[in-house]
C-alpha cells in the first residue's frame, strides 16, 4: 500500500505509517467506512464483501483497531453475519487504556434481531453488544435484547439518530465508527452527525441495482479529501468536514 495524496510515498506504507493516516482527533468523532465499485455500487450481491480485498481489508482492521465503538444498522448486521469484534495483537498500542476490542451497536426499529446469534450470546463482559431501538417496539422485544444486550431507547417510532449518537457518547464512546448501511449513512448524513468519510473504491464495474453509500433524502455535505492511499487498484479516500 502506498500512499499517492498528499505526498506520493517511494515504498510501501507500514501498518504504523497507516495508523497515523487514520488516527482520530482528540474529540469527539463520527467516522463512516464503506467500499464501493467503480461505478458507485455499495454491495456486490447483496453484500460488500465481493467489492473487497486485502487492503481494504487491512484499512478496515485498523479503523476497527482505533474505534470505542462500531455502529452499524439492523440489515447490515443481519445481511453481513456480524460478530462481536475480536481482540488483535496489532490493537494492543491502539487501545491502552482501553477495552482490547470495541463494542458493536445496533440500529433498529423495531428490534427484528435474532438474540440467539453469536453478536449476542459471544460478546465479552468488555464490550457487550449494543442495541438502539425506538419506544415503539414491542416491549417483550426489548426486555428479551436487556437480557443479552445494552438497550438505550433513542426515538418514539423511528430511531433518532442525535439522540442515540449522544447516548453512545454519553457511554464514554467518543470515536464512532459507523459501517452502514447507506440507509444508516444518510440519516446521519442528514443530521451533520458525520465527520468523516473512509471511502475504498474497487476496482470494478457492477451496473445494476445496487444502491449507494447513501441512500436516503439529498443531504448535499462539502467534504474535504485528506488522503489518497493506493493498492493494488484499491483507491483508499479518507474525506473530512472542512475545518
Amino acid at each position: 500500500m502506498r500512499r499517492i495524496l498528499p505526498e506520493p510515498t517511494a515504498g510501501p506504507l507500514g501498518d504504523a505509517e497507516i495508523v497515523a493516516a487514520y488516527a482520530c482527533p482528540d474529540k469527539e468523532w463520527l467516522r463512516v467506512n464503506m467500499v464501493a465499485s467503480a461505478d458507485g455500487a455499495a454491495w456486490l450481491d447483496g453484500l460488500s464483501g465481493g467489492l473487497s480485498g486485502p487492503g481494504d481489508r487491512r484499512v478496515f482492521g485498523v479503523l476497527r483497531g482505533l474505534a470505542d465503538v462500531i455502529l452499524a444498522g439492523a440489515a447490515t448486521v443481519r445481511g453481513e453475519g456480524y460478530r462481536p469484534a475480536r481482540p488483535r495483537p496489532a490493537w494492543e498500542p491502539l487501545r491502552a487504556g482501553r477495552p482490547p476490542a470495541p463494542p458493536i451497536a445496533v440500529v433498529t426499529r423495531r428490534l427484528d434481531l435474532d438474540l440467539d446469534a453469536e453478536l449476542f450470546t459471544d460478546a465479552p463482559p468488555y464490550a457487550r453488544t449494543i442495541v438502539i431501538t425506538t419506544a415503539a417496539a414491542p416491549e417483550e422485544r426489548r426486555r428479551a435484547a436487556a437480557e443479552r444486550a445494552e438497550v438505550i431507547v433513542a426515538g418514539e417510532d423511528r430511531v433518532d439518530v442525535r439522540r442515540a449518537v449522544a447516548a453512545l457518547h454519553h457511554l464514554g464512546h467518543r470515536h464512532i465508527l459507523c459501517e452502514g448501511g447507506p440507509r444508516l449513512n444518510a440519516q446521519l448524513v442528514a443530521a451533520g452527525l458525520v465527520d468523516e468519510l473512509c471511502l475504498t473504491i474497487s476496482p470494478m464495474l457492477v451496473g445494476g441495482s445496487a444502491a449507494r453509500i447513501l441512500d436516503g433524502t439529498s443531504s448535499p455535505t462539502g467534504l474535504r479529501l485528506a488522503h489518497v492511499l493506493e493498492d493494488d487498484g484499491f483507491l483508499f479516500c479518507r474525506y473530512v468536514r472542512p475545518d
